[in-house]
């Protein structure tokens, strides 16, 4: 018979045994200054953590998540938050960690926190002191790498985070208009973590305080590391070609049990199942029959390795390149991911299977720790925006099965949806009420990377640890999908009853195909959930980018506004949905973005703020953007080609469209226009997308706050919205909720 994946099972977070340094109790915040661990009574620290972000005590900070964890096992953990990069001395600042430094740039790829879509540097950092931009080197975690072994040469570096995650193998960079080799090998770090890193990096500790040599942990999830050679004993499957690649997307049906799918094959299970080879050898499968493929995949995943173009073929040779960012996506379900290879110039880069998610167990312990809430004392009475957009927000589920191409939540959280348990989020939303400083009442956000995939999942566990693809909701919602929102609606309800709690609002992103499958969910949202405006993510009303983007058709938005506007009118209210879109994403031709524009016009909106696409390493759109290739289909030679707006004049073209009410966008348009034989658009009337005539300096158009415009468009027209909007562009390039970037 052949074996069908299960979920593999992990050691959980809380079963090993506490290292020795518990003796010294809980910190109530990590120390950054020997001052402060001499109070603690600590001559040294076990790890060092060291940050691109201010160090802010909140389970929506990656270093107080991973500190408070570390804490919790034994180990002494400091922080050394944003330090001065040009030398060694401030990673000097707590001495040598006695097993070794936790390298992150932050919350955020340290690229795309200091430059905007259009290679702009930014003036301001939400991450930093008084949002004040220029605190961290660009590409942080490679420059903090080397100081931190400039200072202390002999101490392991483990680099994890975002930055580390979505550039863990040979990855097209935006800024540079290349392709780099893994942030592992510029770090020249001894391991990388990547994904939810609490089982890898506990994992770690505990084997360094036991005496291992991390140059010897090559077997933990969600991990890479250099090595020498392939191990004898692992069966390799060369996927480095194009013409005849090792096969990657089969074998298994993942909505059939695989017995039955050889019964339907006229065939016994036995039969359809070789004996697999020895494995004293390695093997290379392409030299295999389609059968004894099949049979190791299925029997022997744990020690298979896929085998990706190197580094040089991928930089010179783009159909690859997609090739290799395909294979990389499809082995993303922790069930049945096998382990990577990929050569980066003379030396191997090994990438373990993705962590096993977390438990709602697991989740509780990592949330439940004594987190203080606020920033560290040391920034005195500075603002620190990331945390003022999430100091009243509880972060109730991590992971998004939604696979959208632009977004990294899956390279980094993955698509298996990890659930707090409905008692811990409330005791979180009492301590906000009951100790968090300037506390009003209102709970700003109940969310994740998504307002509403709490507790959904698929109907079967066998057929989630098989499947492969890479959406749940695309290009329908999957008929094993359980779409049950009874426990978040519960959740909301008993949230909202709390005693000294007015209002909870939901401001993460709302999957409105799924939320529409659930009208009783909509009605509790918009009945008490919405602060006067909703914002969602149609991102376009065209098939040719929504396909690209593996995003509904905009029948789904007209859907849910309309459940939106019954509800809304049922409860008395006058509340708005506002639409946000994507300018220039991967597969958008001119008509199309002057489609949208029509439909824009045709609906009353008009966007003061608009976001071009921003290509985030690693995310499957940007492979689109780099290689022209889909590497949503197979990749061959003569693939589909994908229309990519990647000139700056056509990049400013499409976000014209998106403001064809401006003014000064009317000469360009009319241009375009023109060229495009749709001359029938320019005029004066109001099926006319532009005017004919031109305002005179200093008359043309006004900001959506002008007295005329409806209270959708003054909304749109505010600062702080539009700043919000940018917010939610980065989080879906980074993996993270929205409040969590500003």
């Amino acid at each position: 018979m052949l074996a069908t994946n299960k979920m593999p099972k992990a050691r959980t977070l809380y079963d090993y045994p506490t290292y020795w340094a518990e003796c010294y109790g809980r910190a109530p915040f990590l120390p950054m200054s020997r001052a402060e661990m001499d109070e603690l009574g600590w001559d040294s620290c076990d790890i060092i953590v060291v940050t691109g972000d201010a160090y802010v005590d909140h389970p929506s900070f990656g270093m107080a998540i991973v500190g408070r964890l570390l804490e919790a096992q034994g180990f002494r953990v400091g922080i050394i938050s944003q330090p001065d990069w040009h030398d060694k001395s401030a990673f000097e600042a707590l001495g040598a960690p006695n097993l070794f430094f936790g390298v992150t740039a932050g919350n955020m790829d340290s690229m795309i926190n200091r430059y905007t879509a259009d290679r702009k540097i930014r003036s301001d950092d939400a991450y930093s002191p008084n949002d004040i931009g220029g605190k961290r080197p660009d590409r942080s975690s490679v420059v903090y790498s080397h100081r931190c072994r400039e200072a202390f040469t002999d101490t392991p570096v483990v680099i994890g985070g975002i930055e580390a995650s979505l550039r863990r193998i040979a990855h097209y960079d935006y800024w540079q208009d290349k392709v780099r080799h893994s942030i592992l090998t510029d770090a020249k770090a001894d391991m990388l973590v990547y994904g939810n890193g609490e089982r890898a990096i506990v994992e770690i500790a505990h084997r360094l305080a036991a005496g291992q040599n991390i140059k010897q942990m090559h077997d933990i999830r969600g991990t890479a590391m250099m090595i020498e050679d392939i191990p004898e004993d692992w069966i390799v499957i060369d996927s480095s070609k194009v013409d005849k690649p090792g096969r990657i997307e089969q074998p298994v049906n993942p909505y059939v049990v695989p017995e039955y799918e050889a019964q339907g094959e006229g065939k016994a299970c036995q039969d359809s199942a070789p004996k697999a080879p020895e494995e004293n050898n390695t093997q290379v499968l392409n030299f295999m029959s389609s059968e004894e493929r099949r049979a190791i995949r299925q029997n022997k995943r744990d020690k298979t390795v896929l085998r990706l173009p190197s580094f040089d073929m991928v930089t010179h040779d783009k159909a690859l390149y997609a090739h290799a960012n395909r294979v990389l996506h499809l082995e993303t379900n922790p069930g049945n991911a096998r382990a990577l290879v990929q050569n980066q110039g003379g030396q191997k880069l090994w990438l373990n299977p993705p962590p096993i998610p977390l438990t709602t167990e697991e989740m509780d312990y990592v949330f439940d720790q004594p987190y203080a809430r606020v920033p560290h004392p040391h920034y005195g009475d500075a603002r620190i925006p990331a945390y003022e957009m999430i100091r009243f927000s509880v972060n109730i589920m991590r992971g998004c099965f939604g696979g959208c191409t632009f977004c990294s939540i899956t390279e980094h959280e993955g698509r298996v949806i990890q659930n707090r348990s409905q008692e811990s989020i409330i005791k979180e939303i009492e301590t906000i009420r009951d100790e968090v400083p300037g506390f009003t009442g209102v709970i700003s956000d109940l969310g994740g990377p998504t307002a509403n995939m709490y507790r959904l999942a698929c109907k079967s566990r066998e057929i989630e640890a098989n499947c492969r693809l890479p959406s749940c909701v695309y290009p329908d919602v999957c008929s094993n999908l359980n779409t049950d929102h009874s426990s978040l609606i519960q959740l909301y309800k008993t949230a909202r009853e709390l005693p000294g709690i007015k209002k909870v609002l939901i401001a993460s992103g709302l999957r409105y195909d799924l939320a529409i499958k659930s009208p009783e969910y909509v009605e509790e949202l918009v009945t008490h959930h919405v602060g006067g405006y909703l914002k969602i993510a149609p991102e376009h009303t065209e098939r040719g980018p929504l396909d690209k983007m593996m995003k509904p058709g905009i029948g789904a938005y007209d859907e849910f506004k309309s459940m939106f506007e019954e509800f809304t009118k049922k409860a008395g209210k006058k509340q708005f949905l506002i639409p946000y879109f994507i300018a220039a994403h991967p597969g958008t031709t001119d008509a199309d973005m002057m489609n949208l524009a029509l439909w824009l016009k045709s609906n009353g909106f008009r966007a003061d703020q608009v976001q071009n696409f921003y290509p985030s390493p690693m995310a499957t759109a940007t492979t689109m953007y780099h290689t022209g290739k889909n590497p949503l289909k197979r990749v061959k030679r003569d693939s589909e080609d994908v229309p990519v707006p990647k000139s700056g004049a056509k990049r400013k073209l499409h976000k014209a469209f998106l403001r064809y009410h401006d003014s000064d966008n009317w000469p360009m348009l009319r241009e375009a226009l023109k060229s495009m034989g749709r001359v029938d658009l320019i005029g004066n009337g109001k099926h006319h997308l532009i005017p004919t005539y031109q305002p005179k300096a200093g008359k043309g158009y006004q900001s959506a706050r002008s007295k005329n415009s409806s209270p959708v468009e003054r909304r749109k027209g505010r600062g702080a919205g539009s700043k919000i909007r940018e917010g939610q562009i980065l989080s879906q390039h980074t993996g993270l909720p929205p409040r969590e970037v500003n």
